[in-house]
């Protein structure tokens, strides 16, 4: 295992007295009071790590693969695809998914196309693509991460869920913790800081996200682990905090086109990943460093793979519109399947402006050649997919479940 010490997580003692729910009794509620110890995080700003060659090597590596991923999907597709856009918002859907599935939340790709289309009656996959527009709020904002960005990528991550908006606008007022009991603290994992140290300790962090002078993947690796000990939210603080993570590889010149699933290799194994969060918190990064450099490299392999299978499944599709006119519309349809496998007549109309008449013929002749299947069974308010793509990212998310 490699070694990078970094300044261990401080703990003041606080007294908890667990308040009268309505729905806990009173013996229950005297076991829960008790003394507990809030943890109080180390600066990072000045932080000066001693890398060993190993580990700089391993870093310099495992950077060199993602930008390698990166250039792959870039030239397999062309700069100017119509692949190239769609690609990448599946990977991030790819992403975002997993970065869910972490904290539980598991949804098919065709319920989560369904609620891009606001067509599902899953509640998970309505959340999940609340994280995908949260990761692409961290994207669009790669350029200035502070503050204001980090509670704008919470916000869209909220947006989802009951009353979300009325929580998003700031950083928490209460005391947050992990594991445990839900009315104390007492004998919880991780007790994060009081609620009154996390503006500063978030002012830290996020000077430390803009220092130039580390290696990029190193200080994705710290960064996360740093918001995941100040738990700055009431909720969604993993997902927030691996959506910085990919704006930091943007800012940073690692990936320019694509986003990696990164979240999907720490997926692989989440009791390592958790342990790795605690050694961190004890003073040695070590552990959740190796995890990024792990699953960099898981990233950078299946992401390729992810892209050929999908890019295949958009050359059979095209094969099949064999003998129609090649300034069709159909033809500028199909390479958006990838993003969109699960389609209905509004979503054409708005991508491509179209007509009713034009909308109608596009839709025939993608189900007439056997690109799309209907699948509503209605005879208003139709929904198509695209079975081969949705075969290919279920594949790929029961992959990641069975490592």
């Amino acid at each position: 295992m490699v070694t990078c010490e970094v300044p261990a997580v401080e703990y003041e003692d606080h007294w908890w007295e667990a308040r009268d729910d309505g729905m806990t009794g009173r013996r229950r509620r005297a076991a829960a009071s008790g003394g507990y110890r809030s943890a109080m995080p180390a600066r990072l700003l000045s932080w000066s790590p001693s890398l060993s060659v190993e580990l700089a090597t391993d870093l310099d590596e495992a950077t060199r693969a993602l930008s390698r991923f990166d250039a792959h999907a870039r030239e397999r597709l062309g700069p100017e695809s119509p692949s190239l856009g769609p690609m990448s918002a599946v990977l991030l859907r790819t992403e975002s998914t997993s970065s869910s599935r972490i904290e539980n939340l598991t949804v098919g790709a065709r319920q989560l196309a369904l609620a891009e289309l606001d067509q599902s009656t899953s509640a998970n996959a309505n959340v999940v693509v609340a994280n995908v527009r949260a990761m692409e709020a961290a994207l669009s904002r790669a350029d200035a991460l502070d503050h204001s960005a980090v509670l704008e990528m919470r916000r869209v991550l909220l947006s989802a869920q009951p009353s979300g908006a009325d929580r998003a606008g700031a950083h928490r007022d209460e005391l947050v913790w992990v594991g445990a009991s839900a009315i104390s603290p007492v004998g919880a994992a991780h007790i994060a800081p009081q609620a009154d140290q996390v503006p500063d300790s978030m002012e830290d962090l996020l000077s430390f996200v803009r220092r130039l002078d580390l290696p990029p993947l190193l200080r994705a690796a710290i960064a996360h682990a740093q918001f995941e000990a100040i738990h700055p939210f009431s909720d969604g603080n993993g997902r927030t905090g691996r959506a910085l993570v990919h704006a930091m590889l943007l800012e940073h010149g690692v990936l320019t086109t694509t986003t990696a699933p990164l979240s999907a290799g720490l997926l692989r194994d989440t009791d390592t990943y958790f342990d790795a969060l605690t050694a961190y918190r004890a003073g040695q990064a070590g552990p959740i460093v190796e995890q990024f450099i792990d699953a960099a490299h898981f990233a950078a392999q299946t992401g390729g793979q992810l892209v050929e299978r999908l890019l295949q499944e958009v050359e059979e599709s095209r094969g099949r519109l064999a003998g129609v006119r090649r300034d069709a519309t159909v033809w500028a349809v199909v390479p958006h399947l990838v993003a969109h496998p699960v389609i209905n007549a509004s979503f054409l109309k708005s991508q491509f402006a179209l007509n009713d008449v034009t909308v109608q013929r596009v839709l025939a002749q993608l189900v007439d050649r056997g690109v799309l299947v209907e699948v509503s069974g209605r005879r208003r308010h139709r929904v198509y997919h695209h079975p081969g793509i949705l075969a290919v990212l279920d594949d790929y998310a029961r992959q990641l479940r069975r490592r």
